[in-house]
């Protein structure tokens, strides 16, 4: 059985990742409620656990050196927000989680090789992962993507 936090985890940080990617170089405003959904704040205008975690989901891919950030805006959004060189380069890079979890085999073998250059990428797979809407694909997209970061220090 998965930890439910960590599940959740991979799929922030995987959601943080690709919409900073698909708006690279420019600086935007990332809510969290974008990547975690709504949440509505109790009594005391505190938020739910769920949306505190996808907020330091951001700040710890922000302390690891995936993305810069200007300020935060209270725990609702990181206000000029990037992805940092080490965030950019391994995403655009060629990914070693490049299998077909239904059958093994490279999911890209039969794709001229302009378009396996773009579908085996961080990023794409990443996207890919995402779409499944599996947590298990995701997380081991993620893991492996977090081990690949350790060339990019």
């Amino acid at each position: 059985m998965s930890d439910i936090h960590i599940d959740d985890f991979y799929k922030d940080a995987a959601r943080v990742l690709t919409q900073l990617y698909g708006s690279f170089p420019r600086k935007s405003i990332l809510y969290v409620e974008d990547i975690a959904g709504p949440d509505t704040p109790d009594e005391f205008g505190l938020h739910s656990e769920r949306h505190q975690a996808c907020f330091s989901t951001m700040i710890w891919l922000a302390e690891a050196n995936y993305l810069s950030y200007g300020e935060t805006i209270r725990q609702e959004a990181l206000d000029q927000t990037c992805l940092s060189h080490k965030g950019f380069t391994l995403l655009s890079t060629r990914s070693t989680f490049v299998a077909d979890p239904l059958t093994g085999e490279t999911a890209a073998a039969a794709l001229p090789d302009s378009v396996k250059a773009i579908e085996q990428t961080n990023v794409s797979q990443l996207r890919q992962a995402l779409k499944s809407r599996s947590s298990a694909r995701i997380r081991q997209c993620m893991h492996q993507l977090l081990l690949q970061a350790r060339h990019y220090a």
